[in-house]
């Protein structure tokens, strides 16, 4: 038997299946002279042949998908703010002094890192207001912005929101340590972060009046989201509004013009006019260094139109103000 195993390790340093194979096939050629069990060994061969499978070289590329192994907290914001008369609004209209906002912006940052921005900007919607958002467990920083402003402008690069026209706007910065268990609604009271310059005209406003244009030498038309204080000042920037058709040839008529402030007072000259709609000026004044500070509403009264550019100041030092009557 020495041949036999000489054959099989040399067979067996090659390919052990591949030698199995070819032994058998010896050990056939072998019996084949012996004519001894011939169909069993054949049978054999051929089992053990099929079972040899031969596979070509290859990549395969799996995609596995890589849990996400962060765990969520689904919080409703209910967003509220501030009436004149300091009662809150009402979230279904999330409403100041009878107007609706238009715009509800909320900015989720944990750390540096927006990891969510949402915007809300139709009013008719159910969920206007209240805000749905998923957060991640941990610290958020939450920066919530109510306006109905014109054009705004959302820098996330340099965190300012700003508008090509300034409206009443309110804002509420939040910091919230979220864990898995903080599923739920939250109420936020957001605070007005504007001021208001109120012009009143004593005299009749002209059949021929068509806007009116009012020139601050500092006003401000953004805010830095993260911190709800003013961006700079824009110096010299002329706003114009129309004249309502229900405003000609009426007396006691007024314009609001309104700004980002802090809540220092800060100053500005204001210089204002009245054109016709071939661009002739009908009436003009100056007002030196208003006073402007953050939820407070300056106002200015006097003749326009007569000649008199004198203006009688009255400050109204909050928007909650004084009752008067009579007896």
């Amino acid at each position: 038997m020495l041949w036999f195993t000489e054959i099989f390790v040399i067979f067996a340093s090659v390919n052990p299946m591949r030698a199995i194979k070819n032994i058998l096939l010896t050990l056939i050629f072998l019996l084949m002279k012996k004519s001894i069990f011939l169909p069993v060994v054949a049978m054999c061969v051929i089992s053990m042949y099929s079972c040899e499978e031969v596979i070509p070289e290859s990549t395969v590329t799996v995609s596995v998908p890589y849990p996400d192994t962060t765990e969520y907290a689904t919080i409703t914001f209910a967003c509220q703010g501030f009436e004149m008369d300091q009662k809150a609004i009402t979230r279904g209209e999330l409403s100041a002094d009878g107007k609706t906002m238009t715009d509800v912006w909320v900015l989720d940052y944990m750390g540096d890192e927006l990891v969510q921005q949402l915007h809300q900007d139709d009013n008719t919607a159910e969920d206007f207001g209240s805000p749905t958002m998923s957060l991640a467990v941990g610290q958020h920083n939450i920066y919530f912005i109510a306006s109905r402003g014109q054009s705004p402008t959302l820098n996330t690069t340099a965190k300012t929101l700003t508008f090509s026209k300034v409206l009443d706007t309110f804002y509420k910065s939040l910091s919230l340590d979220v864990s898995a268990t903080s599923a739920g609604s939250q109420s936020v009271t957001l605070e007005r972060i504007v001021t208001k310059l109120k012009l009143t005209f004593e005299d009749a406003i002209p059949a021929n009046a068509a806007t009116f244009n009012v020139t601050p030498t500092a006003w401000h038309y953004g805010i830095d989201y993260t911190t709800g204080q003013p961006t700079a000042a824009v110096s010299s920037q002329t706003v114009s509004m129309s004249v309502p058709t229900s405003s000609l040839g009426k007396t006691g008529e007024f314009l609001n013009l309104y700004g980002f402030s802090s809540a220092t007072e800060w100053t500005t000259d204001i210089a204002f006019n009245c054109k016709a709609s071939d661009n002739s000026i009908l009436g003009a004044a100056t007002i030196t260094a208003a006073p402007m500070k953050r939820n407070r509403i300056t106002s200015y009264t006097g003749p326009l139109f007569s000649g008199n550019s004198a203006m009688t100041l009255a400050l109204s030092s909050d928007w909650l103000t004084e009752y008067t009557g009579t007896w």
